[in-house]
């Protein structure tokens, strides 16, 4: 398999191997298609490789059926890879019982909890890999400190994965992370009117 080669070697006392194994901090952020989509192929590659996989989806609708959750729900299951855990924000998440329907203001309570169990979950390393679907949205409105996932993301221990999507980014986010892919649009069929459809929107 074709591995790829740094371009800089940094002066930080890592060896080789530590520097290739560091857990990353990944965004996928712009305003084209795909952003969710690579970051459910990178839980692809993770459930492969045995790791627990969290995926947190932020702002969504419980109502909407995406395709991923499906697919890596049975993998999860199949006891073929890794676990999956898939929680919704809208669904008021899996650990708070309470009505999903509300206003703004609600679904900012709502992102702020599903934030507070990401950082629970990431002090007790339960995922290796950890998918905050549209989690930029919560940054880039208020509802959730930037600096504080900085903060967060920065110490959490062990060896977790985070992969963050979403529209607007925030720069302080895209300077600190590791691994950051702006998905711009070249094309696109609604700009002919055409709405999405079964199997590539959802």
């Amino acid at each position: 398999m074709p591995q790829g080669q740094p371009s800089v070697v940094p002066d930080d006392g890592l060896t080789t191997r530590q520097r290739r194994n560091r857990p990353l901090v990944v965004v996928h952020t712009g305003v084209g298609k795909g952003k969710s989509t690579a970051a459910f192929g990178l839980a692809l590659r993770a459930w492969n490789q045995g790791w627990p996989i969290g995926v947190f989806q932020f702002v969504k609708s419980a109502k909407w059926k995406v395709g991923e959750e499906n697919a890596l729900r049975v993998l999860g299951a199949s006891g073929e890879g890794g676990s999956v855990d898939w929680h919704k924000m809208g669904e008021g998440w899996s650990w708070v019982q309470r009505d999903i329907q509300g206003d703004n203001s609600t679904n900012e309570e709502k992102a702020r909890e599903g934030w507070e169990q990401v950082k629970r979950d990431l002090a007790a390393e339960t995922y290796r890999l950890y998918v905050l679907d549209e989690f930029a949205y919560p940054m880039h409105w208020g509802w959730v400190d930037t600096d504080e996932v900085i903060a967060v993301l920065r110490d959490r221990p062990g060896t977790q994965h985070v992969v963050i999507t979403g529209r607007n980014a925030p720069e302080k986010l895209v300077d600190f992370a590791d691994l950051v892919t702006d998905m711009s649009k070249v094309k696109h069929p609604m700009d002919a009117g055409q709405k999405g459809q079964r199997g590539i929107e959802w």
